[in-house]
């Protein structure tokens, strides 16, 4: 796995950098205070891995802020126990304080597993995790606790994967598109614009899960921002909301392809 960022402007290398010590500083707080202090998996709680992965560590990340749109860093961290991966009790402090850094221009998203089961999922063989571990940046890691060597997925888990993959979204799509749909009746255009881009972006990124080792990846923001100058604050802003989804998801880790930026265009 690449550990520098030297494919990165030298913005993006400062609020990384950035990013990495408030997360760090944060959890080591966390672990100071609250219930379980005596717990000897929280006494020698750490974090093992900082991973970059998506746009920013293929290097097909878009920063078009005229336009309204900045590709957001999404950070996997690895640490040693299962119930450090809680989002309310270690890692809230951090997401708050990263969105509330002006020195960081961008929206940051994490998923926090711990190591045995990251290693779990590329030992059978998740694609997920070894895209992760293919394009992804090192941006810290403690020794001595390496990953899994990723495994060819077999193709009966293939099958499987891809099925609850595909019965997942799929709804969620229809409902945008009726969504879609109803504005239009209500000629809310613009409501009806949003929707719409919501639902071929989610189907855009719904296509590797099946076909996935016959295609190559798709990057994202194939589908490009609507025109400027149509702009709204998107109902999932506010700390509460992102935590609630951050939560959600931290087992499904798939489920981080559905969100997008807090300001999107309509």
């Amino acid at each position: 796995m690449k550990s520098v960022l030297n494919h990165l402007p030298e913005r993006q290398q400062q609020e990384l950098a950035q990013v990495r010590t408030t997360l760090l500083t944060e959890f080591e707080a966390a672990l100071r205070k609250g219930a379980g202090g005596t717990s000897e998996w929280r006494k020698g709680g750490q974090v093992l891995k900082i991973i970059l992965f998506g746009s920013y560590a293929r290097n097909d990340w878009v920063d078009e802020p005229d336009n309204g749109y900045l590709s957001d860093f999404d950070l996997l961290i690895i640490v040693s126990h299962p119930k450090l991966t809680d989002i309310a009790d270690y890692w809230w402090e951090a997401e708050n304080r990263i969105l509330r850094d002006p020195s960081v221009g961008r929206i940051v998203n994490i998923i926090v597993h711990d190591l045995a089961e990251v290693n779990q999922a590329l030992g059978r063989g998740e694609y997920f995790w070894t895209d992760i571990v293919r394009d992804g940046v090192m941006l810290y890691e403690l020794p001595s606790h390496p990953l899994a060597v990723p495994k060819p997925m077999t193709p009966k888990d293939a099958v499987e994967m891809a099925s609850a993959y595909y019965e997942s979204w799929l709804p969620k799509i229809q409902i945008a598109l009726e969504k879609s749909e109803f504005c239009i009746g209500k000629n809310e255009l613009a409501e009806s614009a949003f929707d719409l881009h919501q639902a071929v972006e989610q189907r855009l990124h719904l296509l590797p899960a099946g076909p996935h080792l016959l295609l190559p990846t798709i990057p994202q923001h194939q589908i490009p921002p609507l025109p400027r100058g149509r702009r709204r604050q998107t109902p999932c802003g506010g700390l509460a909301a992102r935590a609630a989804h951050r939560q959600a998801t931290l087992r499904n880790p798939e489920a981080r392809l559905c969100r997008g930026p807090i300001l999107r265009p309509v």
